[in-house]
């Protein structure tokens, strides 16, 4: 494959990110990043190695890249974590550096790449209000007493990037409707504070709404135009469509070149998030399951389909990356480019480039496993594609010492009822997951 392909949530359908000779600009690449409020969880993980895969792939192509993914460190939830922990809702910064310190910890677990940039708002405030200057005075957004708001009505195509008709709309999850709008579907670019709190604008004391900021941000750290928007599919309505919104009627060249989104990770068919108080943190995980093996259990999922968790699969992925990362142990990356590649290898990386097709290229790696036990060269060059552009280390996993916690007490109580009970499909499940964990299950005979 010549090209690389992205599916592009505005049409629904592939494109091309690059063509062929178009190396000379940098790709510019924005994903929105986390409001740090709380652990980071699964839902993070999948989507920050879905990009850092992008990042690398397009990278190890040969293309200069510009990547943008910011923090979100003033906000509502912010503000009400401050005033839970401290009594008072000022002392935000100190929730917002806890959680982004975790956060770089947990990238840093994953092997995520840093990105090139990434800004804070509270660091790109004074480029906030030039932009929602920009729109109050461009006639789509309007103030009313220290508030400024985004007038859908003046945005006609809003609802194409989500697919939304306009009229059937209503107003979101996090869209409160106030007397203030004119249109329920009006968002504040701008929330209203009393005199001297947080940041002063030319509407008053106050702080950005949720949109504004990446807008911003995108456009002071990659020009006016992004050649490709990601992040979560919980983003594409309202926040990407706001965003969309307020950025294109301000300019007569595209906002974003190509939309795309990872899709959820799900706990029993249901979107697993802190909201729903249903959602893994990373750092919980990482203390039963190696993060490279997580890493690994992520990229196993192709990017756009749901990933349904369980503690079972993920100790399953881990028996997995542990067999692999043995078996390349013992042998020395060879580096080349992706206009080098053998048939084999470059079969591989076509089904990386056809939508970051993961799974189509572990089936050719696990079609010719044979070969990398004979083929020192070949063996070589896989090695160096598995770590510079799937970012897994390979390094073999640690046996764990053998300490009986009470999560793993529970499984074997569980596993020895199952037994019992002769219902060996459920003893062999648990089993493989005690197994995944690094534990050695081995029966006594009676």
């Amino acid at each position: 494959m010549k090209y690389i392909r992205l599916t592009n949530s505005m049409s629904k359908e592939k494109q091309i990110v690059v063509q062929g000779g178009q190396k000379i600009e940098p790709i510019k690449l924005y994903v929105c990043g986390i409001t740090p409020y709380d652990l980071p969880h699964l839902g993070h993980g999948r989507c920050y190695v879905t990009f850092d895969l992008l990042y690398r792939l397009l990278s190890f192509l040969g293309y200069s890249v510009t990547y943008c993914r910011n923090f979100t460190d003033i906000d509502d939830k912010l503000l009400n974590k401050s005033e839970k922990e401290f009594g008072t809702p000022f002392e935000f910064s100190r929730i917002a550096h806890r959680y982004i310190a975790a956060f770089e910890d947990n990238m840093l677990s994953l092997n995520c790449k840093k990105p090139t940039y990434e800004p804070r708002v509270t660091e790109t405030i004074p480029e906030i209000i030039d932009f929602v200057q920009a729109l109050v005075d461009s006639g789509h957004a309007y103030v009313v007493g220290n508030d400024v708001y985004f007038s859908i009505d003046a945005c006609p195509d809003y609802g194409a990037l989500s697919h939304r008709k306009l009229e059937d709309m209503e107003a979101g999850a996090r869209i409160a409707i106030s007397e203030k709008k004119r249109n329920s579907l009006d968002f504040a670019l701008w929330k209203g504070e009393p005199d001297g709190h947080y940041y002063k604008s030319p509407w008053g004391y106050g702080r950005p709404g949720w949109h504004i900021e990446c807008s911003a941000m995108a456009k002071k750290f990659l020009g006016n135009t992004v050649d490709i928007h990601g992040g979560g599919m919980d983003l594409l309505f309202p926040h990407h469509e706001n965003e969309l919104a307020q950025s294109q009627v301000l300019q007569k060249e595209p906002f974003v070149r190509l939309w795309t989104h990872n899709a959820f990770v799900q706990i029993n068919k249901e979107k697993m998030s802190k909201s729903l108080g249903n959602f893994f943190s990373l750092q919980d995980i990482f203390k039963q399951i190696d993060p490279q093996a997580v890493r690994f259990y992520f990229l196993q999922h192709q990017y756009r389909n749901p990933l349904d968790f369980s503690l079972h699969d993920l100790a399953i992925a881990r028996q997995a990356y542990a067999k692999l990362a043995k078996q390349f142990d013992p042998i020395a990356p060879i580096p080349f480019d992706g206009a080098e590649a053998d048939v084999i290898i470059g079969q591989m990386v076509d089904f990386l480039k056809d939508d970051l097709n993961t799974p189509g290229m572990f089936g050719v790696l696990y079609k010719h496993l044979d070969l990398i036990r004979t083929d020192s060269q070949f063996a070589g060059k896989v090695k160096y594609l598995l770590q510079t552009v799937l970012g897994l280390k390979l390094v073999p996993l640690e046996e764990k010492e053998i300490a009986i916690t009470p999560e793993i007490q529970l499984l074997l109580d569980q596993r020895e009822r199952a037994r019992m009970a002769k219902d060996w499909a459920k003893s062999d499940m648990i089993r493989d997951q005690l197994v995944g964990l690094g534990y050695k299950v081995q029966d006594k005979k009676k």
